[in-house]
């Protein structure tokens, strides 16, 4: 590869909040720095099939404030096999893009390890993922306002598992990663957290129902991270009503509301620094880089290490949760 002249960006897997301003973000941090810009629409689908457009700075005019992604995102099982990606990069050249901006979460930069790797295409990731489950930054594009959606739909359920005296479930988003749903619990008063990370260590709902957690309330919340590990908010309910028949049981899931929405402040200036961040790495020659924040400074994250290591939990917070519930 030579000098990059012209950046292609795309978002890949799950939606975010803050993915447009990132969006707009690598878009014109390119053109202050003289790059041009191409947007490629629904992922890596996209760049199989040619969904390709040349982006001005105007192209993301009054984005920033949207949820969503103006690019929009698919699932793509051609870029899977080598005959779709051999497609894809012949696009790219056919477009004249020398290097890639990929938004996404761990099956986004998984994709653009696997492409960088087969044709010496620079690729810089973004962290995009409600979740906030990849290693190496401190927080996910998403993240924050994904976290502020719960804390609004537990606060008004809350209402009615007072007035009902309710046990109420609450299943949020995180399939193999707790944050949302532990913070969620700290954040919203809630009296548990039910996540991924300890599903193997102890039983949850019996530590949760052996430390009395009617001694002093008449209703309870319990957050439930949707892993296959935990076996969701349901499967949590059901047990109850098994073993606990005396407790009267609600779940709500909470499923795709925690996507949408305006992005926070927070995620809208992560979005904003990382999208210009990763146009300095470009310019600087890095590749197969994730771009983080650590201790609120920019890092580099090796694919690798970004994709590979597991984020763990902070076990202290779990104690935080456990003291502030009695």
């Amino acid at each position: 590869m030579g000098a990059v002249k012209c950046i292609g960006i795309l978002t890949s897997g799950g939606d975010a909040p803050g993915m447009n301003a990132a969006i707009r973000a690598v878009t014109r941090a390119a053109i202050y720095n003289g790059l041009g810009v191409k947007g490629i629409y629904r992922g890596y689908k996209g760049l199989v099939t040619g969904e390709i457009k040349e982006f001005k700075s105007q192209n993301v005019s009054n984005i920033i404030q949207l949820g969503g992604t103006i690019l929009k995102t698919a699932r793509c099982k051609e870029f899977t096999t080598p005959e779709g990606r051999q497609l894809a990069y012949d696009n790219m050249k056919k477009e004249g893009i020398d290097a890639l901006v990929i938004i996404g979460g761990d099956g986004s930069l998984t994709g653009a390890r696997v492409f960088a790797e087969e044709f010496d295409v620079p690729c810089i990731g973004l962290p995009g993922t409600i979740d906030n489950d990849l290693y190496g930054t401190d927080t996910t594009i998403g993240y924050d306002t994904a976290l502020n959606t719960i804390l609004d739909a537990v606060d008004k359920i809350r209402d009615t598992a007072t007035s009902h005296e309710r046990l109420f479930f609450v299943e949020v988003m995180g399939r193999d990663a707790g944050f949302l749903a532990l913070n969620g619990a700290i954040a919203s008063g809630a009296e548990a957290a039910i996540i991924p990370e300890v599903s193997t260590e102890v039983d949850q709902l019996e530590e949760f129902i052996k430390n009395g957690f009617r001694k002093s309330k008449n209703s309870s919340i319990v957050l439930v991270a949707e892993s296959e590990l935990t076996g969701g908010a349901m499967h949590y309910a059901e047990r109850v009503k098994n073993e606990y028949p005396q407790y009267d049981v609600r779940v709500t899931i909470l499923g795709h509301l925690q996507r949408g929405g305006s992005p926070t402040a927070h995620d809208r200036i992560l979005a904003s620094r990382l999208g210009a961040a990763a146009i300095d790495a470009i310019m600087e020659g890095q590749r197969n880089v994730m771009i983080g924040i650590d201790h609120d400074e920019v890092v580099y994250v090796p694919f690798v290490k970004a994709i590979k290591k597991n984020k763990p939990i902070q076990r202290e917070l779990m104690n935080v949760l456990r003291e502030l519930s009695i």
